[in-house]
């Protein structure tokens, strides 16, 4: 795999460095010091890949479908075994709590077993009537793309779902959080993978996904990031018409009716809001409030997140760690700068913490004018955005008054309330009363610029499968 901290490529079976021999370097953000280096791939990799891939296509989808889960499975327990090392690593290269890291690596764990579990179920034959019936089948090679925030869970799910289903899976991991990458390639070399079914490549972002939905060995992309990357590789895809599953952005807002129970709330918002220091497109960003309790909900958040401590990612005192990158703090200055120049009020926080590392303390923001751009801009980070409402419809068009459509939550203990809520925001997913990330077993997608395709659950493998219609059988076994 590595030779101290210098991470590999995998391609066709084998850990290898790049064939033009480049590296890039990997910071601790906690430090802002390089501790490691990880291999660049060239145009040269990207084709073994996609050979290897195209070669291992027809054997791969044809082994039987609960042979395929057998292998996730096992790959899922090789990784839980693995937990405090591979959580560790992630840690330190992207700068989350170690408790927050192993929280991740189990869920990764989750989505493994969940689709290995159900591998065979979401292969099999699907009857229509007695003359007709659904063949499930793998759509072929899945370019899939991962961020640095939530790699290992983000690994997980594209990989468990592709697999499960059939498909060979180019994975380019971030460059930011190698580590995830690696050690999930590694489960499933060692639970048994044949050469070929999986690739893991690191390098220049736009070169690797250029060359790949280029080829038309791809027939399926998979990605989470940013809206206008996604933008651009959804265009890129049409070229070859190959299929977009795309988890972009978000804004969530969240909805305080006057009934809510309000330290719940705040304790809730606050949790999730600064788990990995805000660096979640489902994150909470806009706080919505009814007028009769604003300040009194105000002053319960305020308290709440002045009580994160902010520390060390190592330390177990510590509740949010650094930020990832020099990239998010300048993004902080910049949007709670402009904030403030159109008249917010900074309620805590709105400032790095200390000279070294990407620490910047948890941001509540009041009275900020309807044209800043933190309210406009996914903040990806730290801050959070507080204003009153006065009506129900006042409440859900400014909690819809946004491009993204990813999440929104509400708080109220009024049954009419909820049922308006659900049928009235325009998100992927409504959470009511709590807050809470993407489970295995459940579909997960955006809507507007946030994305579209389904990840997680029986959607998510049937995202990398053709569902054939076939007419004029009878009782005809094709398992």
């Amino acid at each position: 795999m590595c030779d101290s901290i210098n991470y590999k490529l995998f391609i066709n079976g084998a850990w290898r460095l790049g064939r033009n021999g480049a590296d890039l370097p990997f910071l601790n953000p906690a430090t802002e010091h390089e501790f490691g280096r990880v291999a660049v791939a060239s145009a040269s990799d990207l084709d073994d890949a996609l050979t290897s891939a195209q070669v291992s296509l027809l054997q791969w989808s044809n082994t039987p479908a609960e042979e395929r889960g057998a292998l996730l499975i096992r790959a899922a327990r090789i990784l839980k075994g693995k937990i405090d090392i591979a959580a560790a690593a992630l840690s330190t290269e992207q700068g989350k709590t170690l408790a927050e890291a192993k929280g991740e690596y189990a869920r990764a764990v989750e989505m493994l077993e969940w689709n290995g579990t159900h591998a065979g179920k979401l292969s099999a034959p699907v009857p229509i009537d007695e003359k007709r019936m659904i063949v499930p089948e793998a759509i072929g090679v899945v370019a899939a793309f991962t961020p640095w925030n939530y790699p290992a869970v983000l690994n997980a799910r594209k990989l468990g779902a592709s697999i499960a289903a059939g498909c060979p899976v180019i994975l380019k991991a971030a460059e930011e959080t190698p580590s995830a990458g690696v050690y999930m390639i590694e489960a499933l070399q060692e639970a048994g993978i044949p050469p070929g079914v999986v690739s893991l490549v690191f390098g220049n972002p736009p070169m690797i996904s250029k060359h790949l939905l280029a080829s038309p060995v791809v027939r399926a992309l998979s990605f989470t990031g940013s809206t206008p990357v996604g933008k651009q590789l959804a265009k890129i895809a049409a070229g070859n018409l190959q299929r977009c599953v795309l988890e972009l952005g978000g804004h969530s807002p969240v909805i305080v009716f006057e009934d809510a129970d309000l330290s719940k709330a705040a304790w809730a918002i606050s949790e999730y809001k600064f788990e990995c220091a805000g660096q979640s497109c489902n994150a909470p960003s806009r706080i919505l409030v009814a007028r009769s309790i604003y300040r009194e909900f105000l002053a319960k958040l305020v308290r709440a997140a002045e009580k994160i401590r902010v520390g060390a990612p190592d330390d177990p005192e510590t509740d949010m760690g650094p930020m990832a990158n020099a990239r998010r703090i300048e993004a902080m200055e910049r949007l709670t700068k402009d904030a403030v120049d159109r008249g917010a009020k900074v309620e805590t926080g709105g400032r790095r913490i200390g000279r070294a590392g990407f620490y910047w303390a948890p941001t509540i923001l009041s009275n900020v004018h309807p044209e800043s751009e933190v309210l406009r801009e996914e903040p990806f980070g730290p801050i959070l955005t507080v204003a009153p409402f006065d009506t129900i419809e006042e409440a859900v068009e400014e909690a819809n008054d946004t491009e993204y459509g990813l999440a929104s939550y509400f708080f109220t203990e009024s049954p009419e309330i909820q049922k308006r809520m659900i049928r009235s925001l325009v998100a992927g997913a409504v959470s009511m009363n709590h807050l809470k990330g993407v489970s295995a077993d459940a579909p997960n997608a955006g809507v507007k610029q946030s994305g579209y395709g389904y990840e997680g659950g029986v959607e998510g493998v049937r995202a990398f499968q053709n569902l054939k219609l076939v007419n004029g059988v009878k009782a005809v076994s094709v398992a």
